[in-house]
C-alpha cells in the first residue's frame, strides 16, 4: 500500500470545480473527485496554520493538545505531566507515527515545521525535508523537484506515506508573472457585489477591505502584483480574488504533476490519494479579507478528496472534523488508531457509502481572534472573548449556513433558540475536553491573559489612529472601550 498526502496551505472547499464554483481553478482535483471519494462538509478544528496541522498530527483538538495560537505559551504542546513515558505520547501516537510504527516508510516534504518552530509536526516522519531552504510560502516549482526525485528513488516500493505541502494559494499570492491569468475574462463569485463592498470598507480590523494587508494597506511594503492596497473598487476586489484563484490553479498544476509521476512509475491504480488543507481563506466574510481570522465558514471549512484503492467513487456529505479524515485514512490502511485521538474513523461509511457524520462540530480560532463556533445543522453559531480589533463582532453571532454560507446576515437577534442551543453545546463540549485534557486550564484562557491573539498584540494605539484618520472614529471608540489596556500600550 502507498499513501500520498497532497497538503495545499489556505485551500477553502468552495473554490473547487468539483464543489461547484464558476472558475475552473481545480481540473486535476476534480478528476480525483470522480475516481474517489469527495468530502463536501469537512472542517478544521483549530485554525489557523500551526493549531490546524497540530491537530491533524497529533490527533486531538487543540484544547488538549495545547496548540491554540502562533505565539506565547499556547503555540506550544502542553507538557503530558508525570504520566509521560520514554517517548511521550504526542510524539509516539502522532500520524505519521503510527505509520511508521506500522512498517511503512514516512516521509514529508514541507517548510512548515520551520515557519513556526513546530518540531513535533516531525514526529513520526523518517524523512523531515526542508529542500526548499525556506521558511513557508514557497511556490510549487520550488517543491516539486524534491517531490519527483522522492518519488522516483521510492515510488516503486511498498507501504510508505509521502506529505507534500503547497503554499501556492496563501497570501501574499505569489504565482510567477509568466504564468498570467487564467481568470481575467471571469467574474468574480456572485455573492461579493458592491453593497457587500461598501459595506465591508467602512468597517475595522487588520485585513478589512481597506488594510487587506494587516494593519495599514503597505505593512509588507510593495505589494506583490497580484494583490493591490485596498478594496477601494470592484476592481480591486476581482484582483483579490484572481490573485487567490491563480495560486489555486498553480498548486492544482502541481498536484496534476504528482499524479501523472504515478502513473508514469505504474503505480497510480494502487496508490491512495489524499488532498486536503490546514484552513480556508476569506473574501469579504465577516469583513476579512485575503486572510484566516475567525473560527467561521470561510476559514474552517477545507476541502477533502480521498482516492483510496478499492473504494468506490461517492461523495460524502456528512459532517467530520480533518481529524475524522485522518483517522480514516490510517485505518483503511489496516492501522490501530491510538485510544488518545478525538478523531472518528468512517472507514465502514465509506465501504458501504452511507455518510458517517457528527451531530455538531466545535471550531476554534486563537492566533488572529479568540472565538469558537458550533457547526451544526444548518446553522454555524460564534462566540467571541477577543474581536482582533474587528469592532463589529458581536460577542454571540449565528449565520444559516445553507441559506447565507458567506456570513451576510447576523440571525443572532431574531433567534434566540438557536443560540440557546449553540450556547449549550459549546459550553457542553468545553466541559467535555477539560475533563480529558492534560491540564485543567482552557488554552484560549492563556491567550486572554497573555494580551490576545500573536497576530494583534501591541498594533491597537497606531491602528486606533488610522481608523481616525480614515473616517471611522466610532469603530477606534468601540475599540477603545473593548481594550482599554491594549489601546494605551506604548
Amino acid at each position: 500500500m502507498r499513501l500520498l498526502y497532497i497538503d495545499i496551505d489556505t485551500l477553502r472547499s468552495d473554490h473547487l470545480g468539483c464543489a461547484g464554483y464558476h472558475r475552473d481553478t481545480t481540473p486535476n482535483i476534480d478528476l480525483l473527485a470522480t475516481q474517489g471519494t469527495q468530502f463536501e462538509n469537512v472542517y478544521a478544528s483549530d485554525v489557523p496554520c500551526l493549531p490546524s496541522r497540530t491537530a491533524f498530527i497529533t490527533g486531538m483538538f487543540g484544547i488538549r493538545n495545547g496548540v491554540v495560537n502562533h505565539g506565547g505559551v499556547a503555540a506550544d504542546l502542553r507538557p503530558e505531566g508525570s504520566s509521560r513515558n520514554f517517548f511521550g505520547r504526542f510524539s509516539l501516537g502522532s500520524w505519521a507515527s503510527v505509520f511508521f510504527l506500522s512498517g511503512w516508510r514516512t516521509a514529508s516534504i514541507s517548510s512548515f515545521p520551520f515557519r513556526h518552530g513546530a518540531s513535533w509536526w516531525n514526529s513520526g516522519f523518517m524523512e523531515a525535508m526542508n529542500l526548499m531552504r525556506g521558511f513557508g510560502g514557497e511556490r510549487a516549482d520550488e517543491v516539486l523537484p524534491s517531490a519527483i526525485d522522492w518519488l522516483d528513488r521510492k515510488g516503486k516500493d511498498d507501504d510508505w506515506l509521502l506529505h507534500v505541502h503547497l503554499w501556492d494559494p496563501h497570501t501574499p499570492y505569489t504565482t510567477p508573472e509568466h504564468y498570467g491569468n487564467p481568470f481575467a475574462g471571469d467574474p468574480i463569485p456572485d455573492w461579493h457585489t458592491e453593497d457587500v463592498r461598501l459595506r465591508n470598507w467602512e468597517l475595522s480590523g487588520p485585513h478589512s477591505a481597506q488594510e487587506p494587508w494587516g494593519f495599514r494597506p503597505d505593512e509588507w511594503g510593495d505589494p506583490p502584483p497580484r494583490q493591490p492596497w485596498d478594496a477601494s473598487s470592484m476592481n480591486a476586489v476581482k484582483q483579490i480574488f484572481d490573485g487567490y484563484d491563480v495560486g489555486v490553479k498553480y498548486a492544482d498544476d502541481a498536484v496534476g504533476v504528482l499524479l501523472n509521476k504515478l502513473e508514469d512509475l505504474g503505480i497510480r491504480d494502487e496508490t491512495a490519494v489524499l488532498i486536503s488543507s490546514d484552513h480556508g481563506e476569506a473574501f469579504g466574510e465577516l469583513g476579512v479579507y485575503a486572510d484566516h481570522q475567525a473560527a467561521d465558514e470561510a476559514t474552517c471549512h477545507i476541502p477533502a478528496v480521498l482516492f483510496w484503492p478499492d473504494l468506490e467513487p461517492q461523495i460524502n456529505s456528512g459532517l467530520h472534523y480533518h481529524l475524522d479524515i485522518a483517522t480514516t485514512v490510517a485505518d483503511l490502511a489496516g492501522i490501530k488508531i491510538p485510544k488518545h485521538w478525538d478523531g472518528q474513523s468512517l472507514a465502514n461509511d465509506l465501504k458501504q457509502k452511507t455518510e458517517g457524520g457528527r451531530d455538531h462540530l466545535v471550531l476554534s480560532q486563537g492566533a488572529w481572534s479568540c472565538q469558537r463556533s458550533v457547526r451544526w445543522k444548518d446553522h454555524l453559531y460564534l462566540r467571541t472573548w477577543h474581536d482582533g480589533y474587528h469592532g463589529h463582532w458581536n460577542e454571540e453571532m449565528l449565520f444559516n449556513i445553507s441559506e447565507d454560507p458567506h456570513e451576510q446576515r447576523d440571525l443572532a437577534a431574531s433567534t434566540p433558540n438557536l443560540m440557546n442551543e449553540g450556547s449549550s453545546i459549546l459550553e457542553d463540549w468545553t466541559d467535555e475536553q477539560l475533563s480529558r485534557s492534560y491540564s485543567p486550564v482552557d488554552p484560549m484562557e492563556i491567550v486572554l491573559d497573555e494580551g490576545g491573539p500573536f497576530h494583534i498584540r501591541g498594533h491597537l494605539p497606531s491602528y486606533l489612529d488610522r481608523l481616525r484618520n480614515t473616517g471611522r472614529s466610532h469603530w477606534a471608540d468601540v475599540l477603545t472601550e473593548r481594550h482599554p489596556e491594549a489601546a494605551s500600550e506604548k
